[in-house]
């Protein structure tokens, strides 16, 4: 079968509900992937920065493929010999009291709001089903009906009403909005969700300080600061997670997406005994949230992060990237903004082209990457990447960019 047989039998017996490039992928190592035909790309998508620790990281392989030998699935009907230390470890390595694991991103936001809802009436008095949960414009947290319920994207929540109340939208980085909706609202406010960088938004960083702003509101309000960090942690800006870059310490943690290395779905809710132990047995779970396969995975993942010292070299890379692409002599760039190995080139959309012609010709070239909207295109490649690696992918951008100047 070629790449256009596969892509027909999607069309026919899969839902729409996708736009992909036109390349069927069925290999992956390192930074690299290769479709059907043979032909090799770099990665500068990573799964939208759930292949942090590169694809197919033979010692994340060989965490699942021990323990598949063993026990895959238990529930949490019974206890099994992977998730005590599994939660031991990852408690210890982002310093939380204790963790809720479950398997996606957008579970691990609806986990997050649950336990924010929760600590509002039973820790700070709010008035039962009076509890309200702040999130800011053009986030992306997620598919599910209550988080696209916070979304300001009709293209997540057009069609799919009625909406979950309780959330009030304030603009993204814009401190005085925050504070503003505190001193109105601030007694019936349980928590603050965030992105430390939005990334779906297309890679747009809030100005320095924001975030150790908006904690400290958040303290004075007796609010919690809750930060959606599925997409910026474990390592990709150049920190552990991202609010580390300005110290702030979320009192929830969400993660997901890289925590596993792009092995299985994995995701995570950490916090402090104050806010976790609000929620009693019984009162929510996941049959697969802390299965044994999941928790050696995610162990393993962890553990090349720190081994391989992935934050420290997304910093060093990512300066490069962005170096090297404000350099580009093209009017198509109309700039360039990221923070670690989480980059975006914004389009100055001309002729007729927009960031997907751009990003189909980049494909061409041996460079995978994904627009978002119709004028920013996404460039976040594997961390284990190698220098000389990325400067090859670069000079691939930078030679398929300047094509369309001619």
């Amino acid at each position: 079968m070629k790449s256009q047989d596969y892509i027909t039998l999607e069309s026919e017996y899969g839902a729409h509900n996708y736009h992909p490039l036109p390349v069927v992928l069925s290999k992956g190592k390192g930074p690299y992937v290769w479709d059907v035909e043979g032909k090799k790309y770099f990665d500068f998508l990573s799964a939208y920065s759930a292949v942090n620790q590169g694809h197919c990281h033979p010692k994340i392989v060989k965490a699942l493929t021990d323990q598949a030998k063993q026990l895959c699935l238990t529930s949490r009907a019974f206890y099994n010999d992977c998730l005590g230390p599994y939660e031991e470890y990852v408690t210890r390595f982002f310093g939380y009291d204790k963790v809720l694991p479950m398997n996606s991103g957008a579970e691990a936001v609806e986990t997050a709001l649950k336990l924010a809802r929760r600590w509002g009436y039973e820790k700070k008095n709010i008035p039962e089903n009076e509890a309200l949960v702040v999130c800011c414009e053009g986030n992306f947290h997620g598919r599910t009906i209550t988080v696209i319920s916070l979304s300001t994207d009709p293209d997540s929540y057009g069609g799919f009403g009625p909406y979950t109340p309780g959330f009030v939208k304030i603009p993204y980085n814009d401190v005085p909005a925050l504070e503003k909706v505190l001193q109105e609202h601030g007694p019936r406010i349980a928590g603050f969700l965030v992105e430390p960088i939005q990334g779906e938004a297309g890679v747009f960083v809030p100005d320095d300080g924001y975030v150790k702003k908006c904690f400290d509101l958040c303290k004075e309000h007796n609010v919690l600061f809750m930060a959606d960090e599925v997409q910026t942690g474990i390592a990709r800006t150049g920190k552990r997670i991202c609010c580390d870059h300005e110290g702030v310490h979320p009192d929830v943690l969400i993660l997901g997406k890289a925590i596993s290395g792009g092995v299985l779905p994995v995701s995570a809710v950490l916090a402090n005994d104050d806010i976790m132990l609000t929620i009693k047995p019984g009162e929510h779970g996941s049959t697969f949230g802390g299965f044994p396969l999941a928790c050696k995975v995610a162990h393993a993942a962890l553990k090349v992060v720190e081994d391989e010292k992935l934050a420290e070299k997304a910093a060093y890379l990512g300066e490069i990237v962005r170096h090297f692409l404000r350099e580009i002599p093209s009017d198509r760039i109309q700039s360039v903004r990221g923070k670690g190995l989480l980059n975006a080139i914004v389009i100055t959309p001309k002729n007729g082209v927009q960031a997907w012609d751009v990003c189909l010709a980049m494909a061409k070239n041996g460079v995978l990457a994904k627009p978002t909207h119709q004028d920013i295109i996404r460039l976040a490649p594997p961390l284990v990447i190698k220098e000389s690696q990325l400067m090859h992918a670069l000079e691939v951008i930078r030679k398929t960019i300047l094509s369309f100047d001619e």
